[in-house]
């Protein structure tokens, strides 16, 4: 007798358990370009101790924190270590009480439900249908889910949903009614000082306007003077986003990087670079400093204290679309220009996002119907003719903002993400 596939038999009470372990199991497992950007999360007493919740390392550039527990309402509470700054205790000057003090701040987001379901058919389906649609039912719930979940993260860090939108995108664009729901807490435009764009001339420059339009013509495309242009801004800026420290990388000290995630389209015009292969050299040598962590591997470079790699989908902004942006240091409050109309339809504008540690804050919340952040259900419906499942998960995020003291006054800061528009060619 051949051995049945099924572990579990329908009906049975510890299913509901069993695949909601699997599926976030699952998930924070999968080798996609936004999970690769998250630490491990700490284990044992003392991994505990030191991150007051379950929350991954803050070095990494998403910081996530799993809290399970129950009576905290909607809201997932961070701890996050601000930046420190002291002068020395010279000579034989009394050093005693002088102690620099470390601030704490309470990083607070929403979470919320998400759930999608999927018809698996009637019972005529089955007979007319060569697919086994319950088979074929969870792959497609769990990635549904999961590009829900990257979308969902890039657009924070981002600052912006962008134009583009097509079968690949599950998020909605920002003018639908229910975007505001699907990405649970507000999307927040980039600071002041963390806005630039690319430039034919220089490189890069911080964020203008031309007549009321982004200033970006045709010329200002990704590339190597891009990248140069961007190491020179962090190296001299007050309080630059942190470095990231990759687990198990023997060089994080020496050598510090940060993550330089590029649309597709960018991407490709970097490649054309005649030292590109170099820079993927310098990624896969790395990588073998790292214990072969995955972040290094694949299509990515290195070059200048950066990892160059694709992010899922491009973050786009097409001629006489609006962009959102901070005209100010010291306040929150958001303005709006519009893409110049003289890229007309061959030429878009992409964002790249630059990505220290702790740029990006993901909660998980618990499931009544699991004790766990994913749950499942399959359900028949019409007196057994047809069944349904639904994955859901209670997710939220947010971009991790401060408002930092640089010595000179207090700046509304992203912590860890910088981004970098610049214009694109468009194939089609």
């Amino acid at each position: 007798m051949t051995t049945p596939q099924t572990y579990a038999a329908y009906g049975d009470a510890t299913n509901m358990v069993y695949q909601a372990a699997g599926l976030f199991a699952t998930h924070m497992q999968r080798n996609s370009v936004m999970n690769r950007l998250t630490g491990p999360m700490p284990k044992g007493v003392g991994g505990a101790s030191a991150t007051l919740r379950k929350q991954t390392t803050q070095h990494m550039p998403i910081v996530t924190c799993q809290d399970l527990g129950k009576g905290e309402g909607d809201e997932i509470t961070f701890h996050l270590l601000n930046p420190v700054n002291a002068k020395p205790v010279m000579g034989s000057q009394w050093a005693e009480g002088k102690g620099t003090g470390m601030k704490l701040s309470e990083g607070r987001l929403r979470v919320n439900q998400a759930r999608f379901p999927v018809s698996l058919g009637d019972v005529m389906t089955d007979l007319r249908s060569p697919a086994d649609f319950r088979a074929l039912g969870r792959p497609v719930a769990q990635n549904l889910m999961d590009r829900y979940m990257d979308q969902s993260m890039l657009v924070h860090l981002c600052g912006a949903r962008g134009y583009q939108d097509n079968a690949e995108w599950v998020v909605p664009l920002a003018s639908d009614p229910e975007f505001a729901s699907t990405v649970i807490n507000t999307v927040k435009a980039p600071t002041k000082n963390r806005h630039y764009l690319a430039d034919a001339t220089n490189g890069v420059k911080a964020f203008a306007l031309n007549g009321g339009d982004v200033d970006l013509g045709t010329t200002d495309v990704f590339g190597l003077d891009t990248v140069d242009a961007m190491r020179t801004v962090m190296d001299e800026m007050a309080l630059p986003p942190p470095v990231v420290k990759i687990p198990g990388d023997m060089a994080a000290e020496d050598s510090p990087l940060r993550v330089w995630l590029v649309s597709p389209a960018q991407y490709n015009l970097f490649a054309k670079s005649s030292t590109f292969r170099t820079y993927q050299a310098s990624a896969w040598a790395r990588a073998s400093q790292a214990k072969q962590h995955p972040l290094f591997l694949g299509e990515v470079g290195l070059w200048n204290g950066f990892i160059i790699m694709k992010m899922p989908r491009p973050i786009r902004f097409y001629s006489t679309n609006a962009m959102a942006y901070c005209a100010s240091l010291t306040s929150e409050t958001e303005s709006s220009a519009t893409i110049a109309a003289a890229l007309g339809t061959t030429f878009a504008v992409d964002r790249s996002v630059i990505l220290g540690g702790q740029a990006l804050l993901q909660a998980f919340g618990s499931s009544r119907m699991s004790g766990i952040p994913f749950f499942w259900s399959e359900k028949p419906l019409d007196h057994g003719d047809k069944v349904e499942l639904l994955i859901g998960a209670v997710p939220g995020w947010s971009k991790t903002r401060f408002e930092v003291d640089t010595g000179s006054g207090k700046e509304f800061t992203d912590y860890g993400a910088t981004v970098v528009d610049t214009v694109v060619p468009l194939t089609a």
